[in-house]
């Protein structure tokens, strides 16, 4: 919302004879330039968050690819790990396997 002008009340009727057109203009003119330089100050403000949620925006997409190569990275650790143990499983089967054969003919010996 746009700052509003806020005239003193002496301001708002007919100049009094206790002071001058002069003085009101110098009145008038002393708050316009304190609203110029709050809306200056307000300006440079909203540059700044501006600036700040385009680096906030940056720093989240870089977050989101990097979310995206973990997963990428874990899913593929996560195959690699059901081989290697699907792997292991067939050893540990083969190896009970020549055990019992081992077994049976200690046993016949």
């Amino acid at each position: 919302m746009a700052p509003t002008i806020a005239l003193p009340f002496w301001a708002q009727s007919k100049p009094h004879h206790h002071h001058s057109s002069g003085e009101a203009s110098e009145v008038l003119r002393k708050r316009n330039d304190e609203l110029e330089k709050e809306l200056k100050k307000s300006v440079e403000r909203e540059e700044k968050m501006r600036e700040e949620l385009e680096k906030t925006w940056k720093r989240l997409k870089v977050a989101e690819e990097a979310e995206e190569r973990l997963c990428s990275q874990l899913g593929e650790l996560e195959a690699e790990a059901l081989d290697q143990a699907r792997a292991y499983r067939v050893r540990v089967i083969n190896l009970m396997e020549q055990l019992s054969a081992a077994q049976k003919l200690v046993q016949s010996a």
